[in-house]
């Protein structure tokens, strides 16, 4: 079920693309025993760079056992033409839905929520009549139906009105209610909560306030806490505009749809949970290792509740904000987020790989190859 609901992340906004050169590979540096491995790896991405020149530039992390590479080749911006380098934060859209749902089993494990709950029984009394306003059923929808996108919600993110209201007014403020109104007013429940799949953004917004009603802090905050960015070592992801960007943190790589520049699009029409988080490569190859190897939750059960049964076909055994995916005889984890990112682990081999090609048109199929391509070039057990 290769990238299922990646075809879903966000908007498809389809616009033309510009024909972007690529610079020389901009990459960290490999100790010897890395070497012959590490220029292969540069290899590979300025390949990659030229066969793809309508992404503007692409970042590339790879952590496995003695191996900490990353590598970028393009530009940050078309038209400065300042380089891209390893380290230039950008919007991660949907990968940030890993965070949230992690933050949110912290929760179950602390013993402050349960996958059972109702969700009318931690969201505001406004949320809930919005939701009942919309035809639904907020007593049957559980929380593991949110996590898991089960619950029928219809995805405000996904509606032609909604992408031309954000490509029409980039510079609006939306609010997490304003978008759960936009869910209510332009779909129906889909189908009966936890009876099918059908990826909505509208599940994660659900998951940020009720992050903030039980931890009373704000999302940035519960984010931060709950995940643990400081122990992980996430020194370079932050929740924009809802907290101050940690300091020396560089400006935002460009982040483009088709020919349009969207870096200055307000962050809040994709903010409240489902995304909004910026971050570095090397961050999220550090947190989806951290994660996949148990270092995010106390209990190991907590991960394996986290990621489901991922040969059953059973709504109710789906993972819950992150993916598997079989790639060649391994068995792998992964999201994708909007503007061109991708992150993805795959335990047998103890291999983690974060993409970014700044470019929300047409990503998706590239990007499979290259990690692919990376998967073969990593030594297994």
């Amino acid at each position: 079920m290769r990238r299922l609901a990646a075809t879903m992340l966000a908007p498809a906004l389809t616009l033309a693309i510009l024909v972007a050169s690529a610079p020389a590979a901009d990459r960290t540096s490999a100790t010897p025993t890395q070497a012959p491995l590490a220029t292969r790896l540069d290899r590979t991405l300025n390949e990659f760079a030229r066969a793809h020149p309508a992404f503007p530039g692409v970042a590339v992390s790879v952590r496995a056992p003695g191996l900490a590479w990353s590598g970028a080749s393009g530009v940050a911006n078309r038209t400065t033409h300042e380089t891209l380098t390893p380290q230039a934060p950008f919007r991660i859209a949907s990968v940030t839905k890993t965070f949230t749902a992690a933050a949110i089993l912290r929760l179950v494990e602390d013993g402050k929520l349960a996958l059972d709950d109702p969700i009318a029984t931690h969201l505001s009394s406004s949320t809930v009549r919005l939701l009942r306003r919309g035809g639904y059923d907020v007593g049957a929808i559980r929380i593991r139906n949110l996590l898991q996108h089960t619950s029928g919600l219809f995805d405000y993110a996904a509606t032609p009105a909604y992408e031309t209201s954000v490509v029409s007014h980039p510079r609006h403020r939306w609010s997490r209610t304003e978008q759960l109104r936009f869910a209510m007013t332009h779909g129906k429940p889909l189908f009966p909560a936890g009876s099918n799949f059908r990826y909505s953004d509208t599940n994660y917004i659900l998951l940020g306030e009720i992050l903030e009603r039980r931890t009373g802090l704000g999302l940035a905050s519960a984010l931060r806490t709950l995940v643990g960015f400081k122990r992980l070592g996430l020194t370079h992801t932050y929740l924009e505009t809802l907290e101050p960007a940690p300091a020396r943190v560089g400006q935002r790589a460009h982040q483009y749809l088709g020919t349009t520049d969207a870096t200055g699009f307000d962050p809040s029409f994709d903010l409240y949970g489902g995304g909004g988080l910026v971050s570095t490569v090397d961050d999220l190859a550090r947190f989806y290792r951290a994660l996949l190897e148990g270092d995010v939750y106390r209990k190991s059960a907590t991960l394996r509740t986290m990621l489901g049964k991922p040969y059953s076909r059973r709504p109710s055994d789906l993972g819950m904000g992150i993916f598997s995916d079989s790639i060649g005889h391994e068995r792998c984890w992964h999201h994708d987020g909007f503007w061109g990112t991708s992150v993805l682990h795959c335990p047998r081999g103890a291999v983690t790989i974060a993409i970014t090609v700044n470019q929300a048109t047409d990503f998706d199929a590239a990007v499979q190859v290259l990690e692919a391509k990376i998967l073969r070039m990593i030594p297994h057990p």
